[in-house]
């Protein structure tokens, strides 16, 4: 029976400088040699993650916008659900009747639109993903299906935009992937559905599948996995909740815990 391992970027398997460290890309490429899918599973889309796979020459399974959009190694759908453009319309006229201190970016397969690249937060996250951003409204989305809505705040006020928003729209999948992050997205949509679902597509147990994450919206991706690791970076309250942790990001935590369970 095969065996397949998940993988969060920033903060997992980024080291703190955004790069993979020697150590973890040798862990990697290990992993391939013996047909172990090493699969990127991240809030991200699909041009956030690119750059990532060009740089380091990865060709591997990816997991986009916490798990509404699953493409293969050749970069083919193998799963996508999203929003209605109605209902993203509903979430962004919320938000400005409200008048939420934030950034949004609106996402679908490889759009990713924004109100105003000159909004510092927006600017934050490009140099993050080394990815550009179009101005625009949701209009420009080609087609019906929205696959995220990202938020895009300040430390100190994103707390309260996310219970505001979980309060009015409970009907959403909405998580925070960062200390500035929030992301929303369909109904049931988290990596661990992902998870479940490309271990179906690939017809591995989920009990041959590890999975790697440092924040909240992995916490259910750890939990479903056979085994799930918490990287020694993640916030304090998740390390009571996850139980198996490993190195921080700066440290090799993804090699050494392969390492240690002897799979490479």
């Amino acid at each position: 029976m095969g065996r397949i391992v998940f993988s969060d970027v920033d903060g997992t398997l980024l080291n703190s400088q955004g790069e993979i460290a020697p150590r973890t890309l040798q862990a990697i490429r290990l992993l391939a040699e013996q047909d172990i899918p090493f699969v990127i599973s991240s809030a991200r889309g699909p041009t956030g993650i690119a750059p990532l796979l060009k740089t380091y020459g990865l060709k591997c399974p990816v997991i986009a916008f916490s798990g509404a959009l699953i493409l293969d190694e050749e970069g083919k759908v193998l799963f996508h659900r999203g929003m209605k453009k109605q209902q993203a319309g509903e979430i962004l006229d919320f938000i400005r009747k409200k008048e939420l201190d934030l950034a949004w970016g609106i996402y679908a397969f490889s759009q990713w639109v924004v109100k105003t690249r000159q909004d510092q937060r927006v600017d934050a996250e490009e140099r993050n993903v080394r990815a550009l951003a179009t101005e625009g409204a949701l209009e420009d989305i080609k087609g019906d299906t929205v696959h995220k809505i990202l938020c895009m705040c300040n430390p100190e006020k994103l707390d309260e935009i996310e219970a505001c928003l979980k309060t009015r729209f409970p009907q959403f999948s909405i998580a925070k992937s960062s200390s500035t992050l929030l992301e929303i997205m369909q109904s049931g949509i988290t990596k661990a559905m992902a998870v479940e679902t490309l271990c179906v597509l690939r017809q591995i147990p989920l009990e041959n599948s590890i999975a790697f994450g440092d924040n909240y919206n992995d916490a259910e991706m750890l939990e479903t996995a056979g085994k799930g690791f918490l990287m020694g970076n993640a916030p304090e309250k998740l390390k009571s909740r996850i139980p198996l942790h490993t190195e921080d990001c700066d440290h090799d935590g993804i090699y050494w815990a392969l390492k240690r369970l002897e799979w490479i």
